[in-house]
């Protein structure tokens, strides 16, 4: 309820191909002003002509690195979210890139509370990767292995300093 009332009314650019995720994404995010693109130059179009809160950008299929640099440069925090992309190194590669989260497809259920956390950490000038890596590192070690963080070790101990 908390995280509802935080996100109402932010203007959200969500991105991707698979229509069935963008409708998922209006339903949890009802709270929000949602306005969705289904392939890279809609979402380019989008972010170069209006002003958004937030952008929730798919990797794979619209060109989701690509649109994170577009939205970075309009200081537009992004959360790379991703199925086909799901990896360590993707996910370093995110947030070296400058995303605010990465969430997994299979957790777009908790996509408020994702979105949530980066508003009150940016309220407090701060950023959210500590909260990311509290609710999402038991699912990292499930699905890759305790040793997960071992293919970047030295990003991972700067990651939340």
């Amino acid at each position: 309820m908390e995280d509802e009332k935080l996100l109402e009314g932010k203007k959200i650019l969500i991105v991707d191909d698979e229509p069935d995720i963008l409708e998922m994404l209006e339903e949890l995010l009802f709270m929000c002003d949602v306005v969705r693109a289904t392939n890279f130059q809609e979402a380019k179009r989008e972010l170069e002509t209006r002003h958004f809160d937030m952008a929730v950008l798919d990797i794979m299929g619209v060109g989701g690195y690509q649109l994170l640099e577009i939205a970075n440069g309009k200081n537009i925090p992004a959360v790379m979210l991703t199925a086909h992309a799901l990896s360590p190194e993707d996910t370093v590669k995110s947030f070296k890139e400058g995303a605010a989260s990465y969430v997994p497809k299979d957790r777009i259920v908790d996509i408020q509370d994702y979105l949530a956390d980066i508003l009150k950490a940016q309220k407090k000038g701060k950023n959210a990767r500590w909260l990311w890596l509290k609710k999402l590192a038991s699912y990292y070690d499930q699905k890759f292995g305790p040793d997960w963080k071992r293919s970047d070790e030295k990003f991972w101990e700067k990651f939340v300093k």
